[in-house]
């Protein structure tokens, strides 16, 4: 065998292997999908996402009442209140989405805030938990929504959770009580990036 013919050979063998390892290596990922985390997002996805209409959120007090049409159209960071007593997680955890909004900068215009109360014994009280937070949309679901967000975790939706809203009005994301702000912002970041409205 000739010079010409082992380079001849080796060009198609490599040409050869060039073709075949991308298969391969495919096949292995589909075998073992732990091994890749494409997932960059800190919160966790609903899905599929919780639809809600204009309807489903009713203002308790005045100025939510008044407000609340300024949820159409923004991302929306959603504090749920499942008892009748905002203990201290639940406290901490609207502080934090507070802080979080200030965190946001010059996106702070496309972001609101809200809270929603799931147990109407809880009303009675918001004077006192949030006298400070004047610009805390306090609100309660419609009983349909009620019905898909005690669905939602499957044991109910525990105190300090956070929810966010996109403009379009699907609640579809997640943070579990004792959230990361940081964490919160770093994927608000990313939505308010790729978002065509809102």
């Amino acid at each position: 065998m000739n010079n010409q013919q082992k380079k001849n050979r080796n060009l198609i063998l490599i040409i050869f292997g060039m073709s075949i390892i991308p298969f391969l290596f495919a096949w292995y990922l589909k075998e073992h999908p732990n091994l890749l985390k494409g997932a960059t997002n800190h919160g966790e996805l609903i899905i599929p996402p919780l639809l809600t209409e204009r309807p489903d959120l009713i203002g308790i007090d005045s100025f939510s009442a008044e407000n609340i049409d300024e949820l159409k159209g923004r991302w929306v960071l959603i504090n749920v209140v499942p008892d009748a007593d905002c203990d201290q997680t639940c406290l901490d955890a609207v502080y934090k989405s507070k802080q979080l909004l200030l965190m946001m900068g010059k996106e702070l215009t496309r972001i609101r805030r809200t809270v929603i109360l799931l147990n109407p014994d809880a009303e009675q009280h918001i004077k006192t938990w949030w006298q400070d937070d004047d610009r805390l949309l306090k609100i309660r679901p419609s009983a349909d929504l009620l019905k898909q967000m005690t669905k939602l975790n499957g044991t109910g939706i525990a105190n300090g959770v956070l929810l966010i809203m996109d403009p379009l009005g699907n609640i579809m994301m997640r943070y579990q009580p004792g959230f990361n702000p940081y964490d919160v912002k770093s994927d608000l970041r990313k939505l308010l990036s790729v978002s065509q409205i809102g």
